[in-house]
């Protein structure tokens, strides 16, 4: 038999479809599998189309859902820290601005 593509479908779904196909699924992502139901299949091995024996075992990992930082928002550009105004900012302007008076080396 052929394991059954499971990528794309929701938890309940290929667990309905590798019973109907002969294959046990394992989570190791998902400690409770059984009761999962709406987090998509997103990798699976072994891979779609690879003939196995019935009642193999098809490991599949899930998405993460909004709970555990995922949500499906995709791919964040990078923020770089800004530093706040004032501070060393104010203290390194750049020469020829009043910060910076430059005097003779005349006595004191």
């Amino acid at each position: 038999m052929r394991v059954p593509r499971l990528v794309g479908l929701m938890a309940m779904d290929a667990r309905r479809t590798a019973d109907a196909r002969g294959v046990f699924l394992a989570a190791p992502d998902r400690p409770d599998f059984h009761r999962t139901v709406v987090d998509h299949v997103v990798r699976q091995y072994p891979p779609p189309g690879v003939e196995v024996p019935r009642g193999a075992i098809v490991t599949v990992w899930f998405d993460l859902g909004e709970a555990e930082g995922g949500g499906g928002a995709g791919v964040r550009e990078p923020r770089l820290p800004r530093t706040p105004g004032g501070g060393m900012r104010r203290e390194l302007d750049e020469p020829g601005g009043d910060a910076y008076v430059v005097t003779g080396f005349g006595s004191c």
